[in-house]
């Protein structure tokens, strides 16, 4: 009888034990599975609330310092506000670009209540700005009933929070406040290559200088396809949107249109008539190359001093068909240059030129043989005695130079003309 009531309570302790640990066990195994519940929903809700980094680069950069002086109307950017609903949301999705958001009341005071007026775009109005900083500034304000304008705003204000070249136009700040989007760049006394080609109220480019806005474009270009992450493809050059620095440098504007290479190439046909890719028309795909086509008529467009929407590249096929392609292309230089050229490195540029329209793409150069061609050209100049006073001549003495200099001192190669550190829209773009 003493055996089964100690066989019991070792029984009922072995049980009791077991419970305890099926208990305890069942505890864990609630507590895990509540844990990993509110990790995920913690995750969903963290997805939710930070942007999403899809270029690849720090989007917390800012691209000019002036624009953070003590009197500064800049404020601070939300980037930790920014939500995504049905992919993204695009008012917080500029708020993520890094790019100082202004106040609407600080570009009414600088623009004179929005009077100073300096040019009309296809994006809208711009306007000439003094900032409480002393800081000159180009507004350019999208007009209130164009929807594409929106969009293009967008573009432009995400991708230029991550591309930084010194032949790129730099956006230094935008406005999205009282139903209005306004982009707001430092202002550029030189303005773009299309009035200097066209105005007779300036004086005609050099020919030397010509090569060199070329090279300029071409190095900007060069950084878009194979400098930026992910590559970036314009989609718009055009003479309108080469913007030049009071140091004549060129600088590469307008990005309302352009697309990062990694996004679907099938799309509506856009940019503008005359530098568009046959290619890109006919079978709504672009590429780097269409840029690259692009790029070739702009490079005629320099050279012959005619506007590709009246006929440029016809022009330039019937002088092909003369030429062969290869020598002969002096006769189609502008009459603005009165012959102050060299004929053969003209022949060699437009050659090259010709190369960059051909129909086939995959017989084009890339924007990387562009800038060599190009460097090589201006590096293989021989040498002038008359150079050697310009050489010679300090960056602050080329820096002050105006349009009206000498065509001797505007042929110093492009490395020791002054970065200027100007940047501005297409301000004269009809």
């Amino acid at each position: 009888m003493k055996e089964e009531s100690i066989g019991l309570i070792i029984g009922i302790s072995i049980g009791v034990v077991i419970g305890v640990i099926l208990a305890i066990s069942a505890l864990f195994c609630f507590r895990y599975h509540r844990k990993r519940s509110l990790i995920g929903n913690s995750s969903s809700r963290r997805a939710a609330t930070i942007p999403i980094r899809a270029n690849g680069a720090d989007s917390c950069t800012i691209l000019s310092d002036s624009t953070l002086g003590p009197e500064s109307p800049v404020k601070s950017g939300r980037s930790g506000s920014t939500f995504w609903v049905d992919g993204f949301r695009k008012s917080s999705m500029v708020s993520a670009s890094g790019i100082p958001e202004y106040s609407y009341k600080d570009l009414q005071k600088a623009t004179y209540n929005f009077t100073t007026i300096i040019g009309h775009g296809a994006f809208g109005p711009v306007y000439k700005a003094q900032m409480s900083t002393g800081e000159t500034v180009a507004v350019k304000v999208l007009a209130t009933n164009s929807k594409q304008g929106e969009k293009e705003f967008h573009t432009e204000v995400m991708l230029l929070g991550r591309l930084h070249h010194r032949n790129l136009v730099n956006l230094i700040g935008y406005c999205a406040e009282k139903g209005q989007h306004m982009l707001i760049y430092v202002y550029m006394s030189k303005g773009s290559l299309a009035s200097h080609l066209y105005s007779e109220e300036n004086k005609a480019l050099s020919w030397d200088l010509r090569v060199h806005i070329a090279l300029d474009v071409a190095r900007g270009l060069e950084y878009l396809h194979d400098g930026a992450v992910p590559p970036v493809i314009h989609r718009d050059i055009k003479s309108a949107n080469i913007l030049l620095d009071h140091s004549m440098r060129a600088r590469v504007s307008d990005f309302g249109l352009s697309r990062e290479e990694m996004v679907d190439k099938h799309a509506a046909v856009r940019g503008t008539f005359g530098y568009l890719d046959p290619e890109y028309v006919s079978s709504g795909t672009f590429t780097k190359k269409s840029d690259v086509y692009s790029f070739g008529v702009l490079l005629f467009e320099l050279i012959a001093g005619r506007n590709p929407q009246q006929g440029l590249m016809e022009y330039v096929e019937l002088a092909a068909m003369n030429t062969e392609g290869k020598t002969g292309w002096e006769e189609i230089a502008d009459a603005r240059l009165e012959g102050k050229f060299d004929v053969q490195e003209l022949n060699e540029v437009a050659a090259f030129a010709y190369k960059c329209v051909n129909r086939a793409p995959r017989k084009r150069p890339s924007m990387r043989d562009v800038v060599q061609v190009l460097t090589r050209i201006l590096k293989s100049r021989p040498p002038r005695n008359h150079h050697r006073k310009a050489l010679s001549a300090t960056t602050d003495e080329l820096a002050s130079m105006e349009g009206d200099q000498p065509e001797t001192k505007i042929t110093v190669t492009d490395h020791r003309r002054e970065e200027s550190m100007d940047s501005t829209v297409d301000v004269y773009e009809v």
